[in-house]
């Protein structure tokens, strides 16, 4: 196949047309799909096609919200962008049960940021250990302009160290530099800084007649911040007496108590549960994450990159019970900006951070980690006793109508009958077929049609 050339190049409808030509089978059908999911005001679709090369259309998500949460004794109503049907509901049905019992209590503990200028030197480390309080003085002084206006707000550069690690490679150094970047995420704002430096410590070490001859050349591998924040670190908690725990009629809250205090323990332990754990976490705060502009794929990698910080992958949640009173928190990394990137920018993403009371960044992680701890407590709460597929499959039955196929009256009467049963795709497609008095084969042609 030839390779195509110049399609950045063209307009939106032209890419459009080229790729539905040469991939599609019905060509026809397939730009009209393409050009259906594009906005309907032509300067939010602008808008949107500037956010990345070579835009299409746009893949919508869901945008949900999930009242009642109580953070910090401040009510908020949290806006989330998921596909997962269940997440939501989960959420809300946390809030509401810790509304009544104090809410969630959260704080920042530090807002550290990690960025390296990874390089190889063959000199003798003493010697750069001797020049750094010269090497920082020329790189702050450098960086003078770039940090300005984050200064005026209280951040920039906090602290500059040189690392050595021969035993990956020799003479392999880290130039390590930490950043406090306020109410930014501040991805943009420290690779310019580290960009700035690894060309000052290149010229600072040519320039230096002092060292031999063969010492005065040092090679930039790389200049990068880390998605690595283990210093960006934020607690989540809630409490309550254990009498105050079940709201079941099933257990008693002993029961309630000592099961999820061992399903958090076998969380802690045991790898190939820790990884769903934390999924689910993760399924609340990536839902927020998204609605407010931010990095998920950042913060998803720094959130288990935390899990392993001890040589073994481990829950995120931890749970105790002491003298009558049950504790559950979370500490979690989450990098997070209010201002720059997306969030100026998406439409959406400002009504979500209006709709959050317009919170700092550190004001932001506090209710993003509230969101994962709630959602960790669902999940865990129903593990421990209904099972987790008894709500889930509830919220999967209207996708299950919906690939068959279901009238409004048939999707009500399904939920109705459907109410006290076990849900899955077959029995749904049963009763439908009972509804209709049609045979399977009919039912199923929605699905896969000749």
């Amino acid at each position: 196949m030839k390779k195509s050339t110049g399609f950045s190049r063209l307009s939106r409808d032209e890419k459009i047309d080229f790729i539905a030509r040469r991939h599609f089978s019905r060509p026809e059908e397939a730009a009209r799909l393409l050009h259906a999911y594009q906005h309907s005001d032509p300067d939010v679709q602008k808008q949107h096609d500037e956010f990345i090369e070579n835009s299409l259309t746009n893949f919508y998500m869901p945008y949900g919200v999930a009242p009642n949460f109580l953070i910090n004794g401040v009510n908020y109503t949290i806006p989330m962008v998921i596909e997962e049907s269940s997440v939501v509901a989960a959420a809300a049905k946390s809030a509401s049960f810790w509304f009544d019992r104090g809410g969630f209590h959260a704080r920042v503990l530090s807002t550290r940021k990690i960025g390296h200028v990874h390089f190889l030197w063959n000199g003798c480390e003493a010697d750069l250990r001797d020049r750094m309080p010269a090497l920082e003085g020329r790189l702050r002084a450098a960086t003078e302009g770039l940090g300005a206006q984050m200064r005026v707000r209280g951040g920039g550069i906090t602290e500059l160290e040189l690392v050595a690690k021969p035993e990956i490679e020799p003479g392999y150094y880290q130039l390590k530099a930490s950043f406090e970047t306020c109410d930014a995420m501040g991805a943009n704002f420290i690779n310019s800084h580290l960009e700035c430096f690894a060309r000052e410590l290149r010229s600072f070490v040519e320039d230096d007649h002092s060292l031999p001859e063969a010492d005065r050349s040092l090679t930039v591998v790389m200049s990068i911040l880390s998605n690595y924040t283990p210093e960006c670190l934020v607690r989540a908690e809630v409490s309550c007496p254990v009498e105050a725990l079940a709201d079941g009629d099933d257990y008693t809250n002993e029961q309630f108590l000592a099961k999820f205090l061992q399903a958090i323990q076998i969380a802690r332990e045991e790898p190939y549960r820790a990884v769903t754990h934390n999924k689910g976490i993760m399924n609340g705060i990536d839902a927020v994450v998204l609605a407010t502009g931010n990095d998920f794929r950042a913060v998803e990698a720094c959130a288990h990159a935390y899990a392993a910080r001890d040589g073994q992958y481990r829950s995120l949640t931890q749970a105790e019970a002491v003298d009558g009173q049950f504790r559950f928190w979370l500490d979690i990394p989450l990098a997070l900006g209010t201002v720059g990137g997306l969030t100026s920018l998406h439409p959406l993403v400002r009504a979500s951070l209006e709709m959050l009371q317009n919170p700092y960044a550190g004001r932001l992680m506090e209710i993003v980690a509230c969101v994962g701890l709630a959602q960790n407590f669902s999940a865990v709460k129903s593990l421990v006793t209904t099972g987790i597929q008894k709500g889930h499959m509830k919220m999967h039955l209207l996708n299950i109508l919906n690939q068959l196929g279901a009238t409004e009256m048939e999707k009500e009467r399904t939920k109705t009958y459907f109410n006290d049963k076990v849900i899955s795709f077959q029995a749904v497609g049963e009763y439908l077929k009972k509804l209709r008095g049609q045979s399977a084969v009919q039912i199923l042609s929605h699905i896969h049609p000749n």
